[in-house]
């Protein structure tokens, strides 16, 4: 039989009150010194992970739909959870950092929560991660995404001390038709196309990270892709409002990030990443938005996943993640 009470022999004779211990003195709680043969220590101080998540969902705006009825459209906030005593570092005490996410689905309906990894990974970081629903192009066509994530801005700012953000450290940040979407929403930023709705309120952001998205309609059927990005029914045509790109060549860069890009029109510090094999938004497509910032003296960092694809084989990496979160550092 197993005499335990000899290998780990309790500090008292008689059973202990409970230490009263508020949150403030957590971390001057009693040290135990125990250490049985072959436990082994490790000293470590700080979370790589740092912050516990709370979901939560709130309307943002409603709009009509294409037979005239209300739609609610819901945004997802992935708010950083902070535990004064257990954690040495707080809530930043103008809020959190927010990042406004826009998931891409060729601009039609996302599937939100396919993202849940990366909203989280992020708001563990100490960032507010705020996922709004956006009228699809079915619903609605260009420029109606832009002015979702306007709007998505506005409310996030015009409600910052309620939902405990920084309203003047807002970043946005998409991925293919969400890359597209952000890019168009922190270009124009309080300029048209504009949305009424909180026009009060400032849209403007303090940086942009785009992911893989389309940046000039018109030049995606001059290089390699798995899909014709010409015909009405294709994403960009349906963008347009069901229309040929080719076809519509002044409608095609009303909707494009580029021709928003000019030399005397202040631009947010602006991240660009993409796969070198990606087989649905040409790779090119960075590179045209890169060489037109950089010949316009804006802030500007492409990184070049070398043969990742579209939304995948590396995006979803430790080190995608930590160029992300590196930039945003001294961008946010």
């Amino acid at each position: 039989m197993i005499d335990i009470e000899t290998m780990v022999e309790p500090p008292a004779a008689e059973p202990l009150k409970p230490i009263f211990t508020p949150a403030d003195k957590v971390a001057e709680f009693p040290h135990s010194d125990e250490l049985p043969e072959g436990c082994q220590v490790f000293d470590i101080n700080t979370d790589d992970f740092f912050y516990s998540t709370y979901i939560t969902h709130e309307t943002y705006v409603t709009r009509r739909d294409v037979d005239g009825n209300d739609l609610d459209l819901q945004m997802t906030i992935y708010t950083p959870f902070h535990d004064d005593g257990n954690m040495p570092d707080g809530k930043p005490e103008a809020g959190w950092p927010v990042i406004v996410i826009i998931r891409g689905a060729a601009f039609f309906k996302p599937n939100l929560s396919s993202f849940n990894s990366l909203y989280i990974r992020l708001a563990e970081k100490g960032y507010m991660v705020v996922v709004p629903e956006y009228r699809p192009s079915t619903v609605d066509p260009f420029p109606a995404q832009m002015q979702d994530c306007k709007t998505a801005v506005r409310y996030v700012r015009r409600n910052a001390e309620r939902l405990d953000a920084d309203p003047n450290r807002i970043a946005l940040f998409g991925d293919s038709a969400g890359g597209h979407t952000v890019l168009m929403a922190g270009f124009t930023g309080d300029r048209e196309p504009d949305t009424p709705d909180y026009g009060e309120t400032s849209a403007e952001v303090r940086c942009i990270i785009d992911w893989y998205g389309p940046t000039d309609f018109v030049k995606m059927n001059y290089y390699p892709s798995s899909q014709d990005h010409n015909p009405a029914q294709c994403p960009e045509g349906m963008e347009l409002g069901g229309v040929s790109v080719l076809e519509n060549p002044e409608l095609s860069r009303a909707a494009s990030p580029m021709t928003y890009l000019s030399a005397d029109r202040p631009t947010p510090p602006t991240l660009i990443m993409h796969g070198g094999r990606d087989l649905l938004v040409p790779f090119n497509q960075s590179c045209r938005l890169y060489a037109t910032m950089k010949v316009l003296d804006k802030d500007v960092t492409f990184y070049k996943l070398d043969n990742a694809s579209h939304a995948a084989y590396g995006f979803r990496s430790d080190k995608a993640i930590g160029l992300v979160l590196d930039w945003l550092r001294k961008r946010l």
